[in-house]
């Protein structure tokens, strides 16, 4: 998908705290902003504009722009501190969805393979065993759809791209094993068929963490919109 991908809907908030916000992104939205006067919108802009007494950096994580679903942003830079840090230590807990092409044999399982970003043509990223960094995905299948799987991931490691590349991957496993899928998501333009379907067909449906002051785990969904 290209740098003028539309906008599917607008940015939802899910929940508000004096500490942070979690807002439901809508496919075709970057996270960030982009580069060039164009790609200036973006959630990280949205929170920002409607959240003007915020101080610090807002930014915890990202999702692709053509990924919709669950962010968090920091509204103290403090917040964002603890935050960040929970992402780090992988305290922090994920789920998406996603509809890949084919079927899925496997009912679940747990992919490791390593990724690098591929240099001559960023932002693709590409698997290597000699020099990639470690990046493990465990999956459960949730239902088979006639030519389709729709899957749940559970990524361990937040590598560029992961779960777009572990889907698409179908070659050896290497030294570590585990599991291969070998299915690409839907309307994937980078790993798959961009005319599969009308959009990347990911959506960050779960995410939980612990409060930034009281420490308690909060959990949040969002709705699968495909």
């Amino acid at each position: 998908m290209s740098g003028d991908a539309v906008v599917n809907g607008d940015l939802t908030v899910i929940h508000e705290d004096h500490r942070f916000v979690v807002v439901d992104k809508p496919a075709g939205m970057l996270s960030v902003p982009g580069k060039g006067v164009s790609k200036q919108d973006c959630a990280a802009a949205r929170v920002r504009a409607r959240y003007p007494a915020a101080t610090g950096p807002l930014v915890v994580h990202r999702l692709d722009m053509e990924t919709s679903g669950l962010l968090v942003f920091a509204l103290d830079e403090a917040a964002q501190r603890e935050l960040s840090a929970q992402f780090e230590q992988r305290l922090v807990e994920k789920a998406y969805i996603a509809l890949l092409e084919g079927i899925v044999g496997a009912e679940r399982g747990e992919v490791r393979v390593p990724i690098r970003a591929d240099i001559a043509n960023r932002p693709v990223q590409i698997v290597d065993f000699a020099h990639g960094r470690a990046a493990v995905t465990r999956f459960r299948v949730v239902a088979r759809e006639i030519d389709r799987t729709r899957i749940c991931f559970e990524p361990v490691t937040g590598r560029t791209h992961q779960l777009r590349v572990h889907a698409a991957y179908s070659g050896p496993a290497g030294e570590e094993g585990g599991d291969i899928i070998g299915c690409p998501i839907l309307g994937d333009p980078l790993y798959g068929d961009a005319g599969s379907a009308a959009r990347l067909m990911l959506h960050a449906s779960e995410l939980s963490f612990l409060h930034p002051s009281m420490g308690r785990r909060l959990a949040f969904s969002s709705p699968i919109p495909f």
